[in-house]
C-alpha cells in the first residue's frame, strides 16, 4: 500500500462539505435573497396594479429603455475602439498622455454630468445667453436649441461617462495582439484601416463586448440621469411606483422585468459568440508598429481623444469648482460635513466589510476547487448586473414585513409598540451596498489570490498552519496591495450609488449623493456643487490607481 506524502496529501481536495464550503454557501445564499425575492415575485398578485402599469405606462419603460441601449451603445462603441486604436497604434501630440487620461471620465456619475450640462445649456444658461446677445435674439421663438433634457441628451451623458470600459478592454486587447498577425495583414496589401477592420477589430470581439455589457448595465441601473431628464424608463417606474403608488408587489415585478432584461443582454452575448475562439499568439516584448501622424490627421486624433475627457470629466469639474468657490457660504457650511461624514460612515464600512467577505470566498473557492464552491461563488457576485433599485426592493420586502410580524408578536405579548427594527437602518443599507457591489471586491480578491503559488499553502501545510491561519498569517500580507485596491474600489462605487440609498436611507439620514440628487430636483444646483464636487474628486482615486497599474504591468 502507497502512503501519499505530505505535499500529496495537502494537494488533495477537501471534503465536499466541509466548513469553508458551508461558509460560502451560507453567505452565497445571504447575498442572492434579494435578488430572489424579486424573481419569486413574478408569480405574486399585485391587486391590479401591474396590469394598469402594462396597459399604461410598460411600454413607455420598455421602448426608453431600448433606445437608451441602442444609443449608448453606438456612442461607447465609437468612442472607446476609436481612441483606444489612436492611442495603441498611432504617435501624436499626447497620445501619451492620452493613454491614462482618457480612463478618467470614468469617475463623473452620469447624473453630475446631467445636472452641470443642464444649468450649462439651459435657456437661462451661460450657452443661450451668449448666442441671444451675439445674435440678437430676444425669445425662444427666435432659434432653435436642443433640449438637454431628453433621450438624447441621456444618452450622451451615459456615453461620455461609459466610454471608459469599452476603451479599457478593447486598448489591452489591441496590445496583446499578435504583432506578426497586423505585419502579415501589411505584407498583403492592407492599410491601417484595412487592418483595422479585418484583423484588429474581430480579434479585439470578446474585449469590446464585456467592455459594451459593462456599459450597458450601469445604463439600465441609472435612476439619478433619467429622473432629471424626465425620461421614464424601468428604475425610475419602480421608485414611482413603490413611493407613489405604495405598490411593493408591482414595484418588485417590474424589478423582475429589469433582471430579465438584463439577463437577455447577457444570453444574447454569449449565444452572438457560440463556438468561436480568438487564440493567437502573444508577443508580449515586442510593441506593434506605430503610425506618426502629422499635420491634420495628428490635429484631428488630438481633437478625437481631447474632447471625451474635456466634455466627460474636464468641463463639468470646472463649472462644479466654479460654482462652489463663488458661493463658498452656501456650499461648504456645516450641513456637507454632515453630509460627508455620513457617506464615509457607509463607504468605508461597507468597503471593510466587502473585502473581509470577498476574502472568505475567494480562499473558499481556492481550498475546495469545486464546481459547487465556485456556483456559490458566482451567485454571490451576481448583484453587480443588478440595478441598486431592484436591490432595495429585493430587500425592503422581506424586511419590512418581518419587521410588523417582530412589532405585532412585542405588542401583543408585551403591549409595548417597538416600531420598525430593521427598516430604514444603516444595516440593511450596507447589505443593499453589499449585494451590489460585492463582485467587485471579489474579482480583485481573485486576481490577487490568483498570483500567489500553491506551493506557498503546502509549505504552510507541512509547517502545521490552518487554512484559517495560512490565510491570516500568509496570504493576507502578500495581498496587501490587492485588497487595498478592493477597498477603494468598492469605497467609491458606494460614494456614488444613488437608487438603493434613496429608497433604503435612514430618516434624516442623507448622503453626499442623495442631497446633490434633491438639490438639483429642486433646481439648486450652487447648493449641489460642492457635495458633486466631492463625489467626482473621490472617484478619480481608482482610476488613476487604475491607470497606474496598468501603465506598470504593461513596462
Amino acid at each position: 500500500m502507497i502512503t501519499p506524502t505530505t505535499t500529496e496529501v495537502s494537494r488533495l481536495p477537501l471534503p465536499r462539505f466541509n466548513g469553508w464550503t458551508l461558509v460560502v454557501w451560507l453567505i452565497a445564499l445571504l447575498v442572492a435573497s434579494p435578488i430572489l425575492v424579486v424573481l419569486g415575485s413574478i408569480f405574486s398578485p399585485s391587486e391590479g396594479v401591474f396590469s394598469h402599469l402594462a396597459s399604461t405606462v410598460l411600454t413607455q419603460y420598455i421602448t426608453h429603455s431600448l433606445l437608451l441601449m441602442v444609443g449608448v451603445g453606438a456612442g461607447v462603441l465609437v468612442l472607446g475602439i476609436g481612441t483606444a486604436w489612436l492611442v495603441t497604434m498611432c504617435r501624436f501630440p499626447g497620445s501619451r498622455i492620452f493613454e491614462w487620461a482618457l480612463l478618467l471620465p470614468l469617475a463623473a456619475p452620469a447624473y453630475l454630468l446631467a445636472y452641470t450640462y443642464t444649468d450649462w445649456l439651459d435657456y437661462f444658461g451661460p450657452v443661450q445667453l451668449w448666442l441671444r446677445s451675439l445674435f440678437g435674439w430676444q425669445s425662444v421663438n427666435d432659434y432653435w436649441f436642443p433640449d438637454v433634457r431628453s433621450v438624447g441628451g441621456a444618452i450622451i451623458m451615459f456615453s461620455l461617462t461609459l466610454y471608459p470600459y469599452v476603451y479599457m478592454l478593447t486598448r489591452v486587447a489591441f496590445l496583446e495582439q499578435s504583432v506578426c498577425t497586423l505585419e502579415a495583414s501589411r505584407s498583403l496589401g492592407c492599410g491601417p484601416w484595412r487592418s483595422f477592420f479585418k484583423v484588429a477589430l474581430p480579434l479585439a470581439r470578446p474585449a469590446i463586448v464585456a467592455g459594451l455589457s459593462l456599459a450597458l448595465m450601469e445604463t439600465l441601473s441609472d435612476f439619478g440621469t433619467v429622473d432629471y431628464f424626465g425620461v421614464a424608463t424601468f428604475t425610475t417606474g419602480i421608485y414611482r411606483t413603490w413611493f407613489g403608488m405604495g405598490a411593493q408587489i408591482a414595484a418588485a415585478q417590474l424589478s423582475a422585468m429589469l433582471m430579465v432584461f438584463i439577463l437577455v443582454l447577457i444570453i444574447l452575448e454569449r449565444w452572438s459568440r457560440r463556438q468561436a475562439k480568438y487564440y493567437q499568439a502573444k508577443n508580449s516584448v515586442q510593441r506593434p508598429q506605430t503610425y506618426s501622424l502629422k499635420g491634420l490627421r495628428a490635429l484631428g486624433a488630438t481633437l478625437a481623444c481631447g474632447l471625451p475627457i474635456a466634455l466627460g470629466l474636464l468641463l463639468p469639474a470646472g463649472l462644479l469648482m466654479q460654482m462652489t468657490v463663488t458661493h463658498l457660504d452656501e456650499t461648504l457650511d456645516n450641513r456637507f460635513l454632515e453630509l460627508a461624514r455620513h457617506s464615509l460612515i457607509l463607504a468605508g464600512l461597507t468597503a471593510g466589510l466587502g473585502v473581509v467577505i470577498a476574502l472568505v470566498l475567494g480562499y473558499g473557492e481556492r481550498l475546495s476547487k469545486q464546481r459547487l464552491v465556485n456556483l456559490g461563488v458566482r451567485l454571490a457576485s451576481m448583484g453587480y448586473a443588478v440595478p441598486g433599485a431592484v436591490i432595495a426592493v429585493g430587500i425592503l420586502i422581506p424586511v419590512v414585513s418581518f419587521d410588523k410580524r417582530l412589532a405585532n408578536w412585542v405588542e401583543a405579548t408585551t403591549g409595548n409598540n417597538i416600531g420598525l427594527i430593521l427598516s430604514g437602518t444603516i444595516t440593511a443599507l450596507i447589505f443593499a451596498y453589499l449585494v451590489r457591489f460585492l463582485a467587485v471586491a471579489l474579482g480583485t480578491v481573485e486576481s490577487g489570490l490568483a498570483k500567489i503559488r500553491p506551493t506557498i499553502d503546502d509549505a504552510a501545510r507541512s509547517l502545521g498552519c490552518s487554512p484559517t491561519q495560512t490565510l491570516i498569517r500568509i496570504h493576507t500580507p502578500l495581498m496587501a496591495s490587492s485588497l487595498l485596491t478592493a477597498m477603494i474600489l468598492v469605497f467609491v462605487d458606494v460614494m456614488k450609488e444613488l437608487p438603493a440609498t434613496l429608497v433604503m436611507r435612514p430618516f434624516n439620514f442623507d448622503t453626499l449623493a442623495v442631497r446633490v440628487y434633491q438639490y438639483a430636483s429642486d433646481e439648486r444646483l450652487v447648493e449641489a456643487s460642492a457635495p458633486a464636487l466631492m463625489i467626482l474628486l473621490v472617484g478619480l482615486l481608482p482610476v488613476i490607481l487604475l491607470s497606474w497599474r496598468i501603465a506598470r504591468e504593461r513596462q
